[in-house]
């Protein structure tokens, strides 16, 4: 049997028997250390990494479909805006037209009391204007009447009917006659 174990040591490519055995042994120790060991650790940072990533792409959609809110809510609160100036547009333009129609009649009573005051005014003045010309028309007409009758009118009952005829012949005579002839 020596010459079935001679050939194993005389040649120096096949490894020893007890070194074969050995290194299986080892090899497998050493599957079960990493098996034991090692995956766990690389399972638990493995997941670890999926779930961050994970996360973080759940955050990004979620922080995406926050934005879209926001952007929804900022439109939809635009066309709010826009609708509420557009309103107050319509009702500074419906005051202003009120404004002004309203400022219209008060310009136009005004103007009005103004004109009625003024003829009122200019009656009066017309009446005041009329007695100061009568008396010294009727006056001036005593004294020229007296003169050309040669007798005096001092008596004031008929001096005044005196003017006052002369008064009513000169104003017939103007409303007879067109004016401007």
């Amino acid at each position: 049997m020596t010459s079935l174990l001679i050939p194993y040591a005389t040649n120096p490519l096949l490894p020893d028997p007890v070194e074969i055995v050995a290194g299986v042994v080892f090899v497998i120790i050493l599957t079960v250390i990493i098996w034991k060991f090692v995956v766990p650790r690389f399972e638990e940072t493995y997941a670890e990494r999926t779930a961050a990533i994970q996360g973080g792409m759940e955050k990004a959609e979620k922080a995406q479909a926050e934005a879209q809110a926001a952007l929804q809510q900022y439109q939809a609160q635009l066309a709010e805006a826009r609708s509420e100036a557009a309103k107050i547009r319509e009702e500074a333009k419906t005051q202003g037209t009120q404004i002004i129609a309203e400022l219209r009649e008060q310009a136009q009573s005004e103007a009005a009391r103004i004109r009625q005051a003024a003829e009122s005014q200019l009656e009066a003045e017309r009446a005041q204007v009329m007695i100061q010309l009568r008396s010294e028309i009727g006056g001036l007409a005593t004294t020229l009447a007296g003169r050309i009758v040669g007798e005096s009118l001092a008596d004031d009952e008929r001096a005044r009917r005196t003017v006052d005829r002369f008064l009513a012949d000169l104003e017939s005579d103007s409303a007879s006659t067109p004016a401007g002839t």
